[in-house]
């Protein structure tokens, strides 16, 4: 520029590039992922689809660039663009793996590349400044929910690697890559130091770290607040050391037949295919999932696609971890479960007694099925030991198939039993490997009214895992709970609207809860006086408003006059809640906030700056803020 002033970049035109990338990492998604790494491809597109509303929302802030520091101001979003580009490419390369044509080396090394590709995204997702570029709330949970699974899925793909092999890595095609492998390594656990020692060290920029939000605890319709991102998202170069260094030299060789042949990791949920070779769960159910239907190991056909726990060898890993001082796969040991203050119970004697009554689960006999899937129901409900216990005696995958029974006393039993599995947060996850959740929402649509109820509550404890909202929702499972939201008993709409409010966390839930008709349904549950429920229907509407589609459509039912008046006389959080919806209505919204002001809002706006809570206060206080602009324009 004329005169030596510095060029500015307005963040609009630094979105383009990045926005194209994650259009087209959705296209290439669209057509679907096979194969071997089919649920890693789809997971990370995923996730990195949820990115387009962050960038979305910074294009359309049009901040100056050049206002940010001076460090910062040209590479604020390089790092995430570097992230995504690496991620589009190793979509392609990972979704045309071939594990008969490849060798070990190359599974291996695709692994790697999934794991330098989620640490990248990761760190560039924190290093930005949020603040600046007027992120809202909404938006800025859902970067939040996307870093939470992103770091999950860091620590399966393994520790920490350097910034300087991982600077490599994303910047070179998947047949040039690095090698991340040591020779004759097992796993993805070793880097080469050679190599190491001679990558250019990655230039040190400072990062301006700001504050996304968070839920507190969403079970409890908590309000969204500001919590600082955790030091493992910001950009560290103390994460130099690498998985040689993490390795214990002393550390016992694991037996080559306590690994899954897949992931050669320790076996942790052990099954067996109809081939006699065993495997991790998750892996060969990923296999199968991809349309594999030869054995990995033996390339035999499956001719049944089964996987039945291999009990006894999950107690000859577990005896072998405890004679080694190894972390426990599982919460079971010997016969013993560890206890959260470290003691141990013996529960050697409950062993035998529960696997007996699960064998019965599968019992030929209906009258067995029946008193079996009543007495673990009872049990489950008793103790977190016994939900352990039954978990490990293989239980869960059958009572999954018992949820389509056609005697509707074991079908309200089986889900009732889900349930109380599933407060154990370990059994979660086997419960959604299990494929339970399109069984539960048919008990949702079809069983008794306990039934419903209660699986629409196991629905909101599997849908504490945050990667469980993403395929709840995809399930059809919010449609049936709208419905029971209408239709069901006290219990029954409360246990439905905990589980939307829970769901519509995940932006992408929020649009299907429009589409489904749950905005008359909350606007009947506000103008209701005997339905008790406006609590429930004000964080729900919370929630949505910032949504557009849903934005639109609480618009469109005169929500609006419905809000203005729980102001003048709704409980105080009622008041603060209704608030935070109207705020949201109406920003950026000139039609809104007119209707707004020709509906009287100004008075009990005003009253709420004086006498609300303090959010109560600061939505009202943002309100007449836009109110007064409003005006003056």
């Amino acid at each position: 520029m004329a005169g030596g002033q510095p060029t500015t970049a307005v963040a609009g035109d630094a979105t383009k590039i990045p926005l194209q990338a994650i259009h087209d990492i959705s296209q290439i998604s669209g057509a679907g992922f096979a194969g071997l790494f089919k649920k890693d491809c789809t997971d990370l597109a995923r996730r990195v689809s949820l990115l387009a509303h962050l960038l979305e929302e910074i294009r359309d802030s049009n901040t100056l660039l050049g206002s940010l520091s001076n460090a910062h101001h040209n590479s604020c979003l390089v790092d995430l663009f570097i992230a995504l580009k690496a991620a589009k490419r190793l979509l392609i390369a990972a979704n045309d793996f071939d594990p008969k044509i490849s060798p070990d080396a190359a599974r291996k090394k695709v692994v790697f590349q999934f794991q330098c590709v989620t640490w990248k995204l990761v760190k560039s997702l924190g290093s930005l400044p949020y603040d600046h570029f007027d992120i809202s709330e909404e938006v800025q949970e859902q970067v939040e929910l996307v870093i939470t699974q992103l770091k999950r899925a860091k620590e399966r793909y393994g520790g920490p690697v350097t910034s300087n092999l991982l600077s490599r890595a994303l910047s070179q095609q998947l047949d040039k890559e690095i090698d991340p492998l040591q020779s004759g390594s097992r796993g993805v656990g070793s880097l080469h130091l050679e190599n190491v020692g001679n990558i250019d060290h990655e230039v040190n920029k400072p990062k301006l770290v700001q504050e996304p939000k968070n839920l507190r605890n969403s079970s409890k319709f908590s309000e969204v607040t500001s919590l600082k991102v955790p030091a493992s998202v910001r950009e560290d170069d103390s994460l130099s050391k690498n998985l040689v260094e993490s390795k214990k030299p002393n550390s016992p060789i694991i037996p080559e037949e306590y690994l899954c042949p897949i992931s050669l990791e320790l076996l942790r949920d052990p099954v067996i295919v109809a081939t006699g070779q065993t495997y991790e769960r998750s892996f060969i159910q990923r296999w199968i999932d991809g349309c594999n239907t030869r054995c990995p190991k033996t390339q035999q056909i499956l001719e049944d696609l089964t996987l039945t726990p291999n009990i006894a060898l999950r107690r000859i890993i577990s005896d072998w971890c405890t004679r080694n001082n190894i972390e426990q796969p599982t919460a079971l040991a010997n016969g013993k479960i560890k206890r959260s203050d470290g003691s141990f119970r013996d529960v050697s004697g409950d062993i035998g007694a529960i696997e007996v009554i699960v064998r019965k689960l599968s019992s030929r006999y209906a009258e067995y099925r029946r008193a079996a899937v009543a007495e673990i129901r009872s049990l489950s409900k008793r103790s977190t030991d016994n939900r352990v216990l039954i978990a490990e005696a293989g239980a869960i995958p059958v009572l999954v198939n018992l949820l389509t029974s056609e005697d509707s006393q074991i079908q309200e039993n089986a889900v009732t039993s889900i349930l109380n599995l599933s407060i154990f947060d370990n059994n979660k996850g086997l419960i959604m490997l299990a494929g339970a959740v399109p069984s539960i929402v048919q008990v949702l649509r079809a069983g008794s009214m306990e039934a419903k109820e209660n699986a629409a509550a196991t629905i909101f404890s599997l849908s504490l895992g945050d990667e469980n909202k993403i395929i709840i929702g995809a399930s059809g499972a919010i449609p049936a709970l709208v419905e029971l939201l209408q239709s069901g008993s006290t219990r029954g709409k409360k246990d439905a609207a905990t589980a939307l409010f829970n769901l519509c966390i995940y932006q992408g839930n929020k649009g299907r809860a429009v589409r489904a008709g749950i905005i008359p349904a909350l606007l009947t549950m506000l103008t209701d006086s005997s339905s008790c429920m406006v609590d429930e229907a004000l964080t729900i509407l919370s929630v949505l408003a910032s949504h557009q589609e849903a934005k639109a459509a609480i618009a469109k039912a005169s929500t609006i006059p419905v809000l203005i008046d729980l102001l003048r006389t709704g409980l105080p959080r009622n008041k603060e809640n209704a608030a935070a919806i109207l705020l949201s209505l109406c920003k950026r919204d000139p039609e809104n906030l007119s209707c707004l002001s020709r509906l009287g809002a100004l008075i009990p706006l005003s009253e709420l700056v004086n006498t609300g809570t303090e959010r109560a206060k600061r939505k009202a206080t943002s309100l007449l803020e836009h109110l007064s602009k409003s005006q003056q324009a």
